[in-house]
């Protein structure tokens, strides 16, 4: 079929998370030479697809087919790919059935290998991801067949192919902080305690503040205030409480105990109160590992680009891949369209990706 006719007609399937819409079925029967394994939970469905060449280490291609819905107004059908000027047009065309389309025409074109390939394929990763990736390692790990190295296809350059892959993420903490004080007139002050001026002088110790000072992976972790609300939206009553919301994109520097401590130490000797939550660990794989050298060597042969190695952005079912100890990169196309309105990327850049993916299995 080739990559690019493959590419087209994974853009066809209408694959909103958590529904794959037959896609998954397709590229078991696509790949008909490897060994097929379905988990399904919670209306997911995940596909894990191997084979044995030799003896040897197990390289995993991982990834998802769901989307995200359509949204807005396009130009074009957004489910029916459509090619202009080099470019082609449909939702997932960056994120991410390029690299799906890139790894799994890879696989059908392998003859040999010194170990075992496999590809890992889930419908929820753009949800709640609780059914996904993670149910499918669960249960690889229960029959002993984890991989040792893994490549998720996500769109990860930022100006140009082959610019950055992502060694690592940070992960994300959410914080819920509730100051408390006592309701009053506004024309009388010293009968109230007013939240919003408990917090007028600290502020500035929260608001955008690095609680790390990062390091050759990770930029600092930071402090970002998402929300504060309070009162009544009344100009006469002096609000009871006030509630802040933030999020922290942490480093392995930071954790929910040192964002606590660091509350605790601004906020001492006020009522209030702190939740916080774990959307996902960072992780990093490091830098010397064999599918970070290997990876880079394969982007410089075929691109010439001496690639960067990156942390930054949100979270991804990379991150799966960190918990269970599975030295794991990402490398896609360019990232600058994803979840957006005629989200599109380049023919060049899927056939380019096929052949970095192509070099690097060839020389691993």
């Amino acid at each position: 079929m080739g990559v690019v006719d493959l590419f087209l007609k994974l853009l066809s399937y209408e694959s909103i998370t958590p529904d794959d819409a037959g896609s998954l079925k397709f590229i078991e029967e696509y790949l008909s030479g490897y060994e097929a394994t379905y988990v399904n939970e919670g209306g997911v469905k995940n596909l894990f697809l191997t084979k044995k060449f030799s003896e040897g280490e197990h390289l995993c291609f991982a990834g998802h087919v769901d989307v995200v819905p359509a949204g807005g107004a396009w130009n074009t059908n957004p489910f029916v790919p459509v090619i202009k000027d080099g470019r082609v047009y449909a939702r997932g065309a960056q994120d991410m059935k390029s690299g799906v389309a890139a790894f799994v025409e890879l696989l059908k074109e392998t003859t040999e290998f010194k170990g075992r390939l496999s590809v890992l394929l889930t419908s929820d990763e753009e949800g709640d991801a609780q059914f996904g990736t993670v149910i499918m390692l669960e249960h690889l790990k229960k029959i002993d067949l984890l991989p040792d190295f893994c490549i998720v296809a996500e769109p990860t350059c930022e100006k140009s192919f082959g610019d950055a892959i992502k060694i690592g993420r940070r992960g994300s903490i959410n914080g819920y902080l509730t100051i408390n004080g006592k309701q009053g007139h506004a024309a009388y002050p010293e009968k109230a305690i007013n939240p919003v001026h408990l917090l007028a002088d600290k502020l500035k110790l929260i608001a955008g503040v690095n609680l790390d000072n990062g390091d050759e992976d990770f930029a600092p972790s930071q402090m970002i205030i998402t929300d504060i609300r309070g009162g009544m939206e009344v100009t006469n009553v002096t609000p009871n409480s006030l509630s802040i919301m933030f999020n922290v994109r942490n480093s392995t520097k930071t954790n929910q105990e040192s964002i606590k401590a660091h509350i605790e130490e601004v906020f001492k000797g006020l009522d209030y109160s702190l939740k916080l939550t774990q959307g996902s660990y960072p992780f990093v794989t490091k830098r010397d590992s064999k599918i970070v050298k290997e990876m880079c060597k394969s982007i410089q042969s075929i691109t010439g680009t001496t690639t960067k190695l990156s942390t930054a952005g949100g979270t991804s079912d990379a991150r799966f891949m960190g918990a269970f100890n599975i030295d794991v990169v990402e490398f896609g196309v360019i990232n600058d369209t994803i979840h957006a309105v005629n989200e599109s990327t380049t023919i060049e850049e899927v056939k380019s990706l096929h052949r970095v993916f192509k070099d690097c299995v060839k020389n691993f």
